[in-house]
């Protein structure tokens, strides 16, 4: 076992506003070093629907992605295609079916405290999509990245119909230029499997 991981706390989650000038370099930083150290397939499930403001934040990513063709990773769920409660699971199996073993990065809207609105967090371990509105979805990401969207506490389903498009726009530009720059630090032969640049982890390590 490597002594540095030892003595080093393990980090868990890690969480910006989405304002934050330096939230690319930053939170790019924290994913990479969740990152496995073997060549690996990539990819990006953007989890919600187009039919309720807050919770297109998801799709919405998915679309900007696209539009940025990333090298190393392939994405789904978007504005034309949404990966969402009635489809999740059979997205879970054609991502199986389509990649072998992958590294799996979850993007989903998700409501908090007040002070947390606009905030963007990113956590080792699965989403577990549905859980504000006590929906029973199966778990999905190795990694997932969530963005506070609004306040919760009550009548959740009414909120998120309610959230403000603006702030979801720009959150979902956010996650998508920083998974743009995680895409830029890795590496391939071909499109994929691909891994961190060495140098970068080394940096991080």
């Amino acid at each position: 076992m490597n002594l540095k991981s030892r003595l080093t706390p393990k980090i868990e989650s890690f969480r910006m506003l989405h304002t934050d000038t330096n939230l690319c370099e930053s939170m790019s930083e924290q994913l990479i070093a969740w990152f496995p150290n073997v060549p690996k397939e990539y990819v990006i499930v953007c989890v919600g629907t187009d039919r309720s403001t807050g919770d297109a934040l998801g799709p919405l990513t998915g679309t900007y992605l696209q539009d940025k063709k990333l090298k190393h990773m392939s994405v789904y769920g978007t504005l034309q295609d949404p990966v969402h409660a009635t489809n999740l699971q059979d997205y879970i199996q054609l991502i199986n079916q389509q990649h072998k073993n992958p590294f799996i990065i979850a993007i989903d809207a998700c409501l908090g405290k007040t002070s947390s609105v606009g905030q963007i967090i990113a956590c080792e371990g699965a989403l577990k999509p549905g859980a504000a509105l006590n929906k029973p979805l199966p778990p999905i990401g190795d990694v997932h990245i969530t963005g506070v969207v609004n306040i919760s506490g009550f009548m959740e389903y009414s909120v998120l119909q309610n959230t403000r498009l603006s702030i979801v726009v720009e959150m979902a530009k956010n996650i998508a230029n920083l998974l743009d720059y995680v895409d830029q630090q890795l590496i391939s032969s071909y499109m994929t499997p691909a891994i961190v640049l060495p140098q970068i982890k080394e940096k991080l390590l």
